[in-house]
């Protein structure tokens, strides 16, 4: 009896690990079937690779901040992760927390865009604030923690990031997230950079969507009637500087600055 009960014990818990496994492959091939039209891993990594760096040693000149490397995300329009990539060298190579942040400043610019209207994470900023008008937004949607720490560490930022394929939620209130709009402006994802400064994560956020050809914004509440960040004090959407020369090349790549009503 006692030998049937244990058998009867490890087919259930077979079967219990079967069906996870075949719920995590839905969950793979729905985002597969989703992410079509917004970038592999591989390009992914090209295209932040080149947006942060431009071929060229690190140097903070080239998008303000400190000059660091960076995590990037990027998200389908239902919110599911559909890759995630690096640019340095191993995963350690650039703040381990930002992979996360990355993944939420990915969905939050998804969830709050629409096909009219592009919000950026960092045109939320003022508004969260406390008598802002969108105070507590960034507690709605909370991180799936069981997503964002899932499997092994080895397989983060690699085409195989245990949050691919799943919906990491969460809502980030600073520079580096973006809605990503097809040609025919149509959105269809979103993409989050963190490693650096928040405006700095902003300015690589911005060469990187551009790179990927994935930057038909309809227009916005930000920097010039855009989703760029906003630099006026008095702005409701506006974004405070970070100090390490990113206003600057926001303005010179046209990702933001102070707008000048007529």
């Amino acid at each position: 009896m006692k030998k049937t009960l244990v058998n009867l014990a490890i087919i259930g818990a077979l079967a219990a690990a079967s069906n996870i496994a075949l719920a995590d492959s839905d969950n793979l091939k729905s985002a597969n079937s989703n992410c079509k039209g917004l970038p592999s891993q591989a390009k992914l990594k090209e295209a932040l690779t080149s947006a942060t760096t431009n071929n060229a040693p690190l140097v903070p000149s080239y998008n303000g901040g400190f000059g660091l490397h960076m995590w990037g995300t990027v998200v389908d329009r239902d919110g599911i992760v559909c890759a995630v990539a690096f640019t340095g060298s191993d995963r350690g190579a650039q703040w381990p927390g930002s992979r996360v942040i990355s993944a939420q400043k990915a969905n939050t610019a998804n969830a709050f865009g629409l096909d009219g209207l592009a919000l950026s994470t960092a045109n939320l900023y003022t508004a969260v604030q406390p008598g802002g008008s969108l105070f507590g937004l960034q507690e709605s949607n909370p991180v799936d923690t069981a997503a964002a720490y899932k499997g092994p560490s080895k397989n983060y930022g690699q085409a195989n990031d245990p949050l691919v394929g799943n919906k990491i939620g969460g809502v980030n209130v600073f520079g580096g997230g973006l809605a990503l709009y097809d040609v025919n402006k149509k959105l269809i994802g979103a993409i989050g950079v963190s490693g650096d400064s928040s405006c700095a994560d902003h300015n690589i956020a911005w060469r990187t969507r551009e790179g990927l050809s994935l930057d038909n914004i309809p227009g916005g509440v930000g920097f010039n009637g855009t989703d760029g960040i906003e630099y006026a004090t008095d702005n409701a959407w506006a974004h405070p500087d970070c100090g390490h020369g990113e206003k600057a090349v926001a303005a010179d790549i046209g990702a933001g600055g102070l707008t000048v009503t007529p």
